[in-house]
């Protein structure tokens, strides 16, 4: 395959094969002059095991067809094969920035489905850690696309804001990553008095750290040229495509499943959409920043008005009792048992829930046939619909440019490819 021809011959049969299956790709008449590259699925910058197929001219991208798929694990189909109960750490495994924001969505569905409402105390710490969640997926937002254009300083001063919340998860649920925390029915342990110290510390400290690290990067010219008018899209398009989260309301629509579809107790709390209208990376970038905002004002809202009470429902049937109970009481221990060898056992019929989670909505449908497990489970996982955006966002730019927009968009590639 040394000769022109010959070379010419087999870029056009990879086009012809990959293309015919990415109609909305459309590559001009430019196989003369055009290069076929692959861009991952090893590459630092696709902040994760995600392939790009992009058609260049010169350094202009002329078509990119993104293919996924390199870290599926078959978690729908492992979820129809566990109980309720045995699925939970899997879903850590989701957007594994954000692993308590996955477990509360699974959570809420489950309890839907059964019908278990949960203690109000139960819903204010959900509430706290999912709102943690999404302060620290963003600080590596924030701080991945930062480095992927050069500015290594706000990478690590991120991180040193997350390493805080980080401190603050491992002290409440015992772990600092896959944290396997909610329970259907509520969390596995109390919040307690020292936690509130420790994110009343945070919370005293980030506005002005936040402010320090947003000085570095909206006053750099180098950050504003790389992000400012690149990988623009409208509202219509991005509506079109599915996009949800920052990445939809950097295009102006207001959408928020927190405010649009109310769950756990966001109707009772004081928060603002952040909405911008440019719909570029710059945009996305500044929307994560301001909801970052945002989330610490209803983290303040939720120590302020949390009460006292249980964390678990008395709904034997249906929530694990305290291992206490299972030790001491005959009734509990025979729960327990059945719980754990046969499941929960909700009524026959499906359910779809949603929640708001940094990447987006993140939802699940569940469709039960009366036994311990699911019969059917899909995730609507953001990453995944908001990577369609990549061709759209992409075409016309430079190379270097895919950089910063894959870094705008914050895909995790572990709930892309589930």
């Amino acid at each position: 395959m040394n000769t022109p021809n010959e070379q010419s011959q087999y870029k056009s049969k990879i086009l012809e094969t990959l293309l015919t299956k990415a109609t909305d790709v459309v590559i001009e008449d430019t196989l003369e002059n055009g290069m076929v590259l692959n861009m991952g699925p090893q590459h630092p910058a696709t902040h994760g095991v995600l392939r790009l197929l992009i058609n260049i001219d010169g350094e202009t991208v002329i078509g990119c067809v993104p293919e996924l798929g390199y870290l599926h694990r078959g978690y729908e189909k492992i979820a129809e094969n566990s109980t309720y109960h045995e699925f939970i750490p899997h879903t850590d495994r989701l957007d594994y920035l954000a692993p308590l924001s996955n477990n509360t969505a699974f959570a809420l569905a489950v309890e839907k489905l059964a019908g278990v409402e949960i203690p109000k105390r139960a819903k204010y710490i959900r509430m706290i850690i999912s709102e943690m969640a999404r302060i620290a997926s963003h600080l590596v937002a924030i701080g991945t696309m930062a480095m992927d254009v050069g500015a290594l300083t706000v990478l690590l001063w991120s991180f040193r804001e997350r390493e805080k919340l980080q401190d603050i998860m491992d002290l409440l649920t015992g772990a600092r990553f896959t944290t396997s925390y909610t329970r259907i029915g509520g969390v596995a342990s109390d919040w307690t008095p020292q936690c509130t110290a420790m994110l009343k510390d945070f919370l005293e400290h980030f506005d002005e750290n936040l402010d320090e690290m947003e000085r570095l990067l909206n006053t750099n010219r180098i950050f504003l040229e790389r992000t400012e008018g690149i990988g623009v899209i409208s509202a219509e398009q991005a509506i079109a495509m599915g996009l949800t989260g920052p990445n939809l309301r950097a295009t102006g629509i207001d959408y928020d499943v927190r405010r649009v579809f109310p769950y756990l107790d966001y109707e009772n709390i004081d928060f603002n959409v952040i909405t911008y209208t440019e719909g570029d990376s710059l945009a996305r970038y500044w929307v994560r920043c301001d909801e970052m905002r945002e989330s610490a004002k209803i983290l303040r809202q939720c120590l302020e008005k949390m009460p006292d009470g249980d964390i678990l429902a008395h709904d034997p049937k249906n929530v694990l009792p305290k291992k206490f109970d299972v030790y001491t009481k005959m009734e509990e221990l025979i729960h327990d048992f059945m719980l754990v060898n046969f499941g929960l056992n909700p009524p026959v019929g499906e359910v779809y829930f949603s929640v708001e989670n940094p990447k987006g909505e993140l939802g699940f449908y569940i469709v039960s046939d009366g036994t311990g497990h699911p019969w059917r489970l899909k995730i609507r996982s953001p990453s995944f619909v908001n990577l369609q955006s990549l061709p759209l966002l992409i075409k016309g730019h430079m190379v270097s440019d895919i950089v910063a927009i894959i870094g705008s968009i914050d895909p995790v590639m572990g709930e892309a490819d589930k």
